[in-house]
């Protein structure tokens, strides 16, 4: 056999504790990985992978990194004892890396085009005329719909699909040797991480691109992946060729991971419900071109309608750019709209922002990208408590009991509050998220994608907590995802959306088992066909780790 294009050798990481003591977070690993092999890492937020990741590449703070063991060697040249300028050559040109979160990877100031022609002229010295072309080609193999015309988009007017599939072309734009791809189909509906996942295959063997592959959805992984590695609380606890980790699975938490998928049904309905949210003939326009003679709009949101009872979950499912997050948006007057949206038997259509503060604490929202909706410069209590502040009159320590034990219901440890987001992985972040929306105790919460970023096992957590708080408070929620199998536990009803309205909507069971639409048997065939994972040698599963470790922090701060 070759020899190995990346090889990690009994790397150690950790990160710097008041200049004296040292937090390790990834112990004594070891992998290789070939060229065009694909190798996947799998586990738990907090084991280690982003941080493994991001090692590579020599991303994490100098100030606070120190690797007290191992190494990392690409085509036999050490990444750790390379200088700034080798390193430079490296990045982008031989090894490129596809982030988790692309709302904060990709620059808000400038276009699409903009950011991939940077790549392009810093990587490949193309001229704009001739990139653009390039650019063009590669969004549409990522599946971005009307390339041309996103050309000129800002990253706030993608959907959190496209914007995923922007950094997918970025990366791969300078035709790497080794592609890290960090959850790059968290954000994507089922169909499009058919289409990436067929792509990432493509371009492996066209470029001769290996990868590394993070990912916590063990179905993705095992259509991607050759080998895969299996990583704990900072270790690799086992590690072998695709087929063997699913049919064969030696480890425990290997065991507990494959039977991590969720599962049940929704919470019993009260008995005669009442209806919490009336939405009927809801219509977004934006303004797609201005000029002296006025302006152009197009509707990206037409003739939506649904209700939502008290105590009810409504799953809202559809391609990325369906019109989800813009109706959820337009539902919490966020956004302009046309039609009717009752809460409580309530108009908020033509209320003032002064008449919809009452209804604000009523109806809390989840948003799909932790990071980006929670303030950098606040700490976990500031980030929690800033709710009950604005809509709650509670003295000082009021907030913290009531931050402590919401954060415990969430699974955080209160001993972090004082931490700030960038201190924690992308699960624990939407955690602090849940735990900020659920503290004033609302009436509906909105979930937009909410346990995207979770890797199954605090999924399937989070779908218990949600369940368990929805039974003991009557919550309703509106839940938006492209995980049909999440939907199938917590929904009572579904609605199916496709280009802005809405093709098909009803009861769970009856959508589920006969669809009526096309549209929506389309959804349906990718969860028949996701692979089964649940060895048939597992007897018992093992208990998840209650203690809640924190190893993905890129900061170690004290209170």
């Amino acid at each position: 056999m070759s020899s190995p294009l990346l090889s990690v050798q009994d790397l150690s990481i950790a990160f710097k504790q008041n200049n004296q003591t040292q937090l390790e977070v990834v112990n004594h690993i070891s992998f290789d990985i070939h060229p065009q092999e694909t190798l996947a890492l799998v586990g738990e937020s907090g084991s280690g992978k982003s941080i493994t990741a991001l090692s590579i590449l020599r991303l994490l703070p100098k100030q606070h990194v120190v690797y007290p063991n191992g190494d990392i060697l690409f085509a036999d040249q050490s990444l750790l004892k390379a200088s700034d300028k080798q390193l430079r050559q490296i990045r982008g040109n031989q090894i490129s890396m596809i982030f988790q979160e692309p709302m904060v990877s990709l620059n808000p100031l400038h276009t699409v085009e903009k950011q991939l022609y940077e790549v392009l002229s810093l990587h490949r010295g193309m001229r704009r005329h001739v990139a653009r072309g390039e650019i063009l080609l590669y969004l549409d193999r990522v599946g971005i719909k009307e390339a041309k015309r996103k050309l000129s988009a800002y990253p706030h007017q993608l959907s959190g699909g496209e914007r995923q599939r922007v950094m997918i072309a970025m990366a791969v734009l300078t035709n790497p040797q080794l592609l890290i791809a960090d959850e790059p189909t968290t954000a994507l509906d089922v169909s499009v991480q058919a289409q990436i996942i067929q792509l990432l295959k493509e371009l492996k063997h066209e470029l001769n691109m290996s990868i590394l592959f993070i990912s916590h959805d063990l179905g993705i992984v095992k259509r991607m992946a050759d080998k895969v590695a299996v990583m704990r609380q900072g270790q690799i606890v086992e590690q072998n060729s695709r087929h063997r980790i699913f049919l064969r699975p030696e480890h425990d938490y290997t065991k507990m991971l494959l039977n991590s998928e969720p599962d049940g049904d929704p919470v019993p309905l009260p008995d005669a419900p009442g209806i919490l949210l009336n939405v009927n003939q809801l219509d977004v326009d934006v303004i797609t071109k201005r000029n002296l003679f006025g302006s152009q709009k197009k509707r990206i949101v037409d003739n939506v309608g649904f209700t939502v009872h008290q105590g009810e979950t409504v799953g809202l499912v559809g391609e990325s750019g369906s019109g989800k997050s813009t109706t959820v948006l337009a539902i919490l007057r966020l956004i302009k709209s046309q039609g009717h949206i009752a809460f409580d038997s309530h108009s908020l259509q033509n209320l003032s922002n002064k008449k919809l503060l009452p209804f604000r604490s009523r109806m809390q929202i989840v948003f799909q990208d932790p990071f980006s909706s929670l303030n950098p410069r606040f700490n976990v209590e500031q980030i929690i408590s800033e709710g009950i502040i604005t809509h709650k009159k509670y003295n000082k320590i009021e907030r913290e009991r009531a931050v402590i034990k919401i954060m415990q219901e969430v699974g955080l440890d209160p001993d972090t509050r004082f931490r700030y987001p960038m201190e924690f992985s992308g699960g624990q972040r939407q955690r602090i998220a849940i735990a900020r929306a659920l503290i004033l105790q609302p009436e509906l919460l909105i979930l937009d994608e909410p346990t995207s970023s979770l890797d199954r096992t605090m999924q399937r957590q989070i779908i218990q907590l949600l369940k368990s708080l929805q039974e003991k408070y009557h919550l309703s929620y509106l839940f938006i995802s492209h995980d049909l199998s999440v939907i199938h536990a917590l929904c009572h009803k579904i609605v199916v959306m496709k280009d802005g309205k809405i093709v098909e909507q009803g009861l769970r069971d009856k959508l589920f088992n006969h669809p009526e639409n096309s549209y929506t048997k389309t959804l349906l065939s990718f969860l028949e066909k996701k692979p089964r994972m649940r060895p048939k040698t597992v007897k018992k599963d093992p208990k998840p780790n209650d203690k809640v470790k924190w190893d993905d922090a890129l900061l170690i701060r004290k209170k």
